[in-house]
């Protein structure tokens, strides 16, 4: 399937009344009509209409038909923006820019991305010695012309002989991995297919004939069901080089739970092979392991139920150093013998602090320890008894991305980046703890002009969250300065600082980019995400609702010139919002939203997001989850801000029929002649590997839309 901007015909003009859209005030638009059926479901005693259920079906000739009729009202409305052009020009010269990545040492090797400016994808490098001869490993931009092909998952084999890669398609969350030579780029004839997010886990060096990997992967879908069915029964195989996929051998499923997701993991000495258990509630999982020194070994149940987060971050002998929040809901660092890993025998190495800690890795006998500090990054080096080394030294307010690394290296890596910093490359230097910059990313703007700062607020109920405002240097508290409040609040994400062009040329244009850190993510830990999960997801809207009252009250903006973005469950949180307080906002943009909350687990990985919402086959959840979800409390009759509603034809993860069924509620159900407009991307997924041309077209579009409905 596939849909194209098409050009205003004569018969399509009797969708818009005519226009002029260089106005600030437009005629109520007419909207296509969307396929309806008289279906209604009985939830727990309770009638629900779903009478756009065929929008579910993406391949269904009339939904195909009326995603047409929309694009092509939304694409000849945006057209007509006179500024519309000129934001492209100026979103593509900020794109142009050389960005350096993701370097980390492996093998005996470097490897990094690189993209020249405006490539749809960026290139894998790979270098001998830090300052050796780079030369080209993988190039995604070369599988389609339209570069809609991208790298979704790498992993380098032990000994540096191979490079495991996944493909996706289309934004596909499907992946094809291949394996490359790395000596010489070619690729062996080795196919894995039906992987989602799969860990591709070597085993450790061994005889030739025994050389392969663990990877987890779900039955093959039925051809007519590749982008809608449920993403169960995922299981474990080895893949031995050089074999079929269909010779792999099965090592672990669980046909009593058809919703687990098993992720398989070998670490440094490959002793040990550990399956990470997700149950169904995000930020926790249970812990198995086989030990494959032992002949036929079995699957020891380490951690048999999934109440905690359990992270192995590596192994000495037979100790396993674990980062876990039981006993500490911003995590901690503990050390299990399993010769003996009874909970009374387990070591506490590093205690829960006042920051969150997000990740740790053993390297050159030491912890590298990566901490939130507020929503942004901190890092200290501490030894294998706990005693602290030396602190970490960031450059500025932002994020730092580590790298992964062995427990010989002497060095790692990190990228560094903030709201107004472009990316930057650093190396830590393990014997010294100092750090030295490897490669700056240059952006064609003056940093300097903008300044980030960190403000908190109160919630609904005097909860105090933080948000970061990112702005042009000098702005003046008049209520009058257009801004964009961006959120996510869910699945124990953190909202951390993260550089975005696109954000550049909003702030150019004059605008504030305000990101509130709502309860749902990892910020302050495991119970930070708690109180914004299950049946207690309106703390999430009412944070979010009150990060807002905060901009206004305190002069940044103004209602008129509030506009609100997020994207898939941070969709579903716009959506829900957008109803409660419609006054509130001068502008929304919804982006791949979860927004049939009675139907969510019925597609993709929807049933494992059971444990953040709760499932509504359950009485008790229907009754919380029907109060917000934002497709059963759009109030016909409403006057609602302009919206507009973005989401991709080949999103397999949050399928497009929850964007289609709200649009087409929406629009029907809008009292004010505010547009609420759909734009559906082609050839594009949920947001991962999408092409830079793609992006720059997206942003531009939002960026126009936005100038018109806050009136800039």
């Amino acid at each position: 399937m596939s849909y194209v901007k098409p050009a205003l015909t004569a018969a399509s003009t009797a969708l818009l009344l005519l226009v002029t859209v260089s106005a600030q005030t437009l005629p109520k638009l007419k909207y296509p009509l969307a396929p309806k059926v008289g279906q209604t479901d009985n939830y727990h005693g309770v009638p629900i209409a779903d009478p756009y259920r065929t929008l579910e079906n993406a391949e269904d000739a009339r939904t195909q038909k009326w995603i047409e009729q929309e694009n092509e009202l939304t694409f000849s409305w945006l057209g007509k923006l006179p500024y519309r052009d000129a934001i492209k020009a100026n979103l593509t010269k900020l794109w142009n820019y050389e960005k350096f990545r993701s370097l980390y040492k492996a093998g005996g090797h470097y490897f990094y991305t690189y993209n020249s400016g405006l490539q749809n994808q960026s290139v894998h490098y790979v270098m001998d010695s830090l300052n050796g001869t780079p030369r080209a490993l993988l190039d995604p931009n070369t599988y389609r012309k339209d570069g809609t092909a991208a790298l979704n998952g790498e992993s380098v084999s032990w000994d540096g002989k191979w490079f495991a890669y996944g493909i996706a398609q289309a934004g596909s969350d499907w992946e094809e991995w291949r394996v490359r030579d790395i000596a010489t780029g070619k690729d062996r004839p080795d196919v894995i297919r039906w992987c989602k997010s799969t860990n591709i886990a070597w085993a450790w060096n061994g005889a030739a004939d025994q050389r392969g990997f663990y990877y987890s992967r779900f039955p093959e879908p039925p051809a007519d069901q590749v982008l809608t069915v449920a993403a169960l029964n995922q299981k474990v195989y080895f893949h031995k080089l050089g074999e079929p996929q269909t010779a792999d051998r099965l090592v672990y499923e669980r046909r009593d739970h058809p919703d687990w997701l098993i992720s398989a993991d070998v670490p440094e000495g490959g002793r040990y092979l550990f399956f990470t258990i997700f149950t169904g509630v995000f930020g926790k999982n249970a812990l198995f392991y086989i030990d494959l020194s032992a002949p036929g070994g079995k699957v020891v149940e380490l951690i048999p139920t999934a109440d905690f987060s359990y992270g192995v971050v590596g192994v000495i002998d037979s100790t396993i150093y674990v980062q876990t929040t039981n006993g500490a809901p911003r995590s901690r660092v503990i050390a299990i013998d399993l010769k003996r890993p009874q909970k009374a025998n387990w070591k506490e190495i590093v205690p829960q602090t006042e920051d969150t800690l997000e990740s740790a890795q053993l390297v050159d006998g030491k912890l590298l320890l990566s901490y939130m500090k507020d929503a942004h990054s901190a890092a200290r080096l501490v030894g294998l008894k706990g005693e602290r080394i030396s602190e970490v030294q960031m450059p500025g307010l932002g994020t730092a991305a580590w790298s992964g690394a062995r427990m010989n290296d002497r060095e790692v890596f990190y990228g560094f980046t903030g709201y107004a910093i472009p990316p930057s490359v650093y190396r830590l230097d393990l014997t010294t703890g100092k750090s030295s910059l490897v490669r700056q990313s240059k952006v064609a703007f003056t940093a300097a002009d903008f300044e980030t700062k960190q403000v908190f607020y109160n919630s609904k109920d005097g909860t105090r969250v933080p948000m970061f405002l990112t702005y042009k240097k000098g702005i003046k508290l008049d209520g009058r300065n257009p801004t964009l409040l961006y959120a996510y609040g869910g699945f124990d994400i953190a909202l951390t600082p993260d550089f975005d062009p696109s954000l550049v040329e909003w702030m150019q244009m004059g605008g504030i980019y305000a990101v509130a850190n709502l309860r749902g993510g990892s910020e302050y830990g495991e119970a930070w995400h708690e109180a914004g999960m299950r049946a207690k997801k309106q703390n999430v809207f009412d944070d979010f609702i009150a990060a807002a009252e905060w901009l206004i009250a305190n002069k940044y903006t103004s209602t008129p010139r509030l506009a609100i973005f997020g994207g898939s469950n941070g969709g579903l949180l716009i959506g829900a919002v957008l109803n409660q307080r419609p006054e509130l906002f001068g502008a929304a943009m919804p982006a791949v939203g979860v927004m049939d909350m009675l139907r969510f687990h019925k597609f993709g990985f929807g049933l494992t997001w059971a444990g953040e919402y709760g499932n509504p086959d359950n009485a008790e959840d229907f009754k919380v989850i029907r109060r917000y979800s934002p497709l059963h409390n759009i109030r016909k009759g409403t006057a609602y801000p302009p919206v507009l509603i973005t989401t991709s034809d080949h999103d397999d993860r949050v399928m497009p029929g929850h964007s289609l069924k709200y649009a087409a509620t929406l629009q029907q159900a809008q009292e004010g002649p505010a547009p609420i407009l759909i734009r559906v991307e082609t050839r594009a997924g949920h947001g991962a590997g999408k092409p830079t041309s793609k992006r720059i077209d997206e942003w531009a579009d939002r960026l126009a839309f936005l100038r018109w409905a806050l009136k800039m």
